[in-house]
């Protein structure tokens, strides 16, 4: 049966789990199903996607495709192919929290259960400001490492893969970011919240992994992710939902992108693997900056951080 909460409280984010079929083997089937379909099923069912549209344009179908996994060398369909390949981590885990949990999709967003549009846009507005003091923070320390890049110097020639990339940043960054948001900061930390029952767990261990599941990177590079993740991961349980660390993940890579487009390398930008202690202060202005201002605006709205307790629910029950 599964744990309704207790009477008055309603549950909080990382607690949603426990509304449904929830335990340890539950946990790992979902973890593991959550892998596969993100990072084998979706991935070639782009590939497909991707074949059929270089075969209709001529195209030598091989050739392209082996040129959508080299990021070493990236182009504009490189790019749009790994932003869609993670943005399919949102229909995937909500797949898994349907199937394997017995829980509505909907309470991956947020506790109402839906995206509080309204809240995501001031949350949006709110990333921008801690955005500008980060590049402040950013221009007075020395370099973060190879892959920094600061505004100003010679702006990189205008051309048409510069357009391109500027499109596929534009809409398709957005779905990765969310993506992982969906990956890590709902499915995850909502699995490891109904495993453990410890906030600590529902925030460290997805802020871990997301961290790890950038690949070969040294000390200072995957300390920068997994501050990140953490704060994130705070967002989530303090806000009840997803929008304020969707917010600052998009704002935070339409950064990067952004700045690598106009003056450095994209490649360069996405793959990087190393760089300086220098960056952590950068990361820690704009993620804590975020935070004071999100918790800050949350308690002035009076945000919803709990289920309300006659409308949580199994997906199988009348909602």
């Amino acid at each position: 049966m599964p744990a309704l909460p207790e009477p008055g409280r309603g549950l909080a984010y990382h607690q949603l789990h426990r509304g449904g079929r929830n335990g340890a083997l539950r946990t790992l089937v979902g973890v593991f199903a959550l892998l596969v379909l993100t990072l084998i099923v979706a991935q070639l069912l782009l590939e497909g996607a991707f074949a059929v549209g270089y075969a209709v344009a001529g195209r030598d179908v091989s050739a392209a495709l082996d040129r959508l996994s080299d990021t070493k060398h990236l182009t504009p369909p490189a790019l749009a192919f790994l932003n869609l390949s993670l943005a399919a981590a949102i229909p995937v885990a909500m797949l898994v929290t349907w199937v394997v949990h017995g829980l509505r999709p909907a309470w991956l967003a947020s506790v109402r259960p839906r995206i509080r549009w309204r809240w995501f846009g001031l949350c949006l507005a709110l990333a921008v400001v801690a955005l500008v003091a980060t590049l402040a923070v950013s221009a007075v320390l020395p370099s973060q490492g190879p892959s920094d890049t600061k505004v100003g110097g010679a702006l990189n020639h205008w051309s048409a893969t510069m357009r391109d990339y500027l499109l596929v940043i534009l809409f398709l960054t957005p779905l990765q970011a969310a993506g992982e948001e969906y990956a890590f900061r709902g499915y995850l930390t909502q699995a490891f919240g109904g495993l453990f029952r410890q906030r600590w767990a529902a925030v460290v261990i997805p802020a871990f992994l997301f961290a790890l599941a950038h690949g070969g990177q040294d000390v200072p590079v995957f300390f920068d992710r997994f501050a990140f993740g953490l704060v994130a991961g705070v967002l989530v349980i303090a806000t009840g939902g997803l929008e304020a660390g969707i917010a600052m993940h998009v704002l935070n890579n339409f950064l990067a992108f952004g700045l690598a487009l106009l003056y450095g390398n994209m490649s360069q930008t996405l793959n990087a693997t190393s760089g300086s202690w220098w960056n952590i202060p950068v990361t820690l202005t704009q993620s804590l900056v975020f935070l004071a201002l999100v918790l800050w605006a949350g308690r002035r709205r009076g945000l919803q951080t709990r289920t309300g307790v006659p409308d949580f629910a199994p997906a199988g029950r009348a909602m």
